[in-house]
């Protein structure tokens, strides 16, 4: 296809989600209550959710109906453009033919719009006069920010101290949409005090700001918790992008050999791969799905698949996930909503029964990906797609090495415009690498809760 940039029409936008768990050949562990590590019901995420999302949660039908209020505000930046790298894959001498997805071009520049839309629309349907939520470089605060001026709710954000800090921007976004914004810890929740009282100079973690986002959400009956990635139901409303993907692809006459994505909690990695690794599940196609996260937070690679809480302070229901320990706070790398001790129980899952090929990569590596990306395909990746880019050009010298014309997705999930003073620091020099060893991998995982 002589055309770099493949389009589809708003009539080809998706009409309803891609559940995995109707195609698991075994079904995940269950969710347990934190107190009696018991199975939880729908009434015990009540106060947290609205009973939609709960439904939706636990729901095992394949296929779940997108409301026409949710797609009519898609259709303000979907269906997103898929591209063929043909100048990167030039640049690199690779027979594998690159393709990309590119969310950045969504009103916050990344892809948690996807489920911050449904999300606020949910939760306003029931009622909710405001959202309380976490988030780590930003991408998600300022997407519900969004969703949230849409839909007319109140958003409040505890964002990890470190990004508030290290992207001025990004909250400058949030807070002209609306919302309030917050460094974590803060001393406005328990949770924050706690921490700070035993870690005055801490720099903040997404397992520390989701505890104060549920404490403020548990505390008041007109708030309600929204979390940008992990659950099952925020995983659904990313599917999106593959969907698309997929049809985009039919255009193109080809199909995926290999599937990439950057994984911190799961969302991205599960929007770009969920469609595909269901066709595989269901014996129509093959594809190899591969998951790449930060050397600094390798949950996957070097965290154990065990049950554990989703944040610090223990508020958050058991989930059985890779995880390096809800207490553990990664180093403040750019990749900052990378930077989450646990991943998606549905994408740890998959990984559990072989589904998915796991690696992690040093930051340098990254930002040397994502500048090179740059200067061949004009975009600048945010720091998080990086990873994916690194595994990309990596996949497509392998295929170079061994004379293979295959074909690379990956999901560009956002641009890196509030990202420069990152990239300055790497042109500077500034920007060192850091890998957990496995004694400190074994500390953090110490306080693993025990369940029978």
């Amino acid at each position: 296809m002589d055309s770099v940039k493949i389009l589809l029409n708003e009539r080809d936008m998706p009409t309803a989600w891609y559940n995995i768990q109707a195609d698991l050949p075994k079904p995940p562990a269950a969710v347990l209550h934190p107190g009696t590590k018991r199975p939880i019901s729908p009434d015990d995420l009540a106060p947290l959710f609205p009973m939609a999302l709960i439904e939706q949660e636990v729901s095992q039908e394949r296929w779940i109906p997108i409301p026409e209020e949710v797609r009519d505000i898609y259709r303000q930046w979907r269906p997103t453009p898929l591209y063929r790298a043909r100048r990167l894959e030039k640049a690199l001498g690779t027979p594998a033919r690159i393709y990309y997805k590119y969310e950045g071009v969504s009103p916050s520049g990344s892809h948690k719009p996807n489920t911050a839309v449904p999300q606020a629309y949910y939760n306003k349907m029931a009622g909710v006069k405001r959202l309380a939520t976490e988030t780590g470089a930003g991408q998600w605060g300022s997407s519900l920010a969004f969703a949230g001026a849409i839909f007319g709710l109140e958003v409040l954000v505890y964002m990890v101290k470190v990004s508030y800090h290290q992207k001025p921007y990004r909250r400058g976004l949030m807070e002209n949409w609306g919302a309030r914004v917050v460094a974590s810890p803060s001393e406005e929740t328990n949770a924050g005090r706690a921490i700070i009282a035993e870690h005055p100079d801490c720099t903040g973690s997404l397992g520390i700001a989701i505890s104060e986002a549920v404490e403020v959400a548990a505390s008041d009956p007109n708030t309600k918790y929204a979390l940008g990635s992990v659950l099952n139901h925020v995983l659904l409303h990313q599917t999106v992008t593959g969907l698309e993907a997929e049809k985009q692809l039919e255009i193109a006459s080809d199909y995926p050999d290999v599937v990439v994505a950057c994984t911190g909690g799961g969302s991205n990695f599960a929007g770009i791969a969920f469609p595909f690794l269901g066709k595989k599940l269901r014996g129509e196609k093959d594809v190899r799905i591969v998951a790449v996260e930060p050397a600094s937070c390798p949950s996957l690679t070097k965290g154990k698949f065990a049950y554990d809480y989703g944040d610090t302070a223990h508020l958050t229901p058991l989930v059985k996930m890779h995880t390096l320990g809800s207490t553990f706070v990664p180093e403040g790398v750019h990749a900052g909503g990378l930077r989450y001790h646990g991943m998606a129980p549905l994408v740890s899952h998959v990984t559990d029964l072989g589904h998915v090929e796991t690696r992690a990569y040093h930051q340098l590596s990254c930002f040397e990906a994502g500048v090179l990306f740059a200067k061949h395909e004009g975009i600048l990746p945010a720091p998080e797609a990086n990873h994916a880019v690194r595994a990309t050009i990596d996949e497509a010298l392998r295929c170079k090495a061994e004379g293979r014309s295959e074909a690379i997705l990956f999901n560009l999930c956002g641009h890196g415009h509030f990202d420069l003073q990152a990239y300055m620091d790497y042109k500077a020099g500034k920007l060192r690498d850091h890998e957990y060893s496995s004694k400190e991998v074994a500390m953090a995982l110490a306080g693993l809760p025990v369940v029978e």
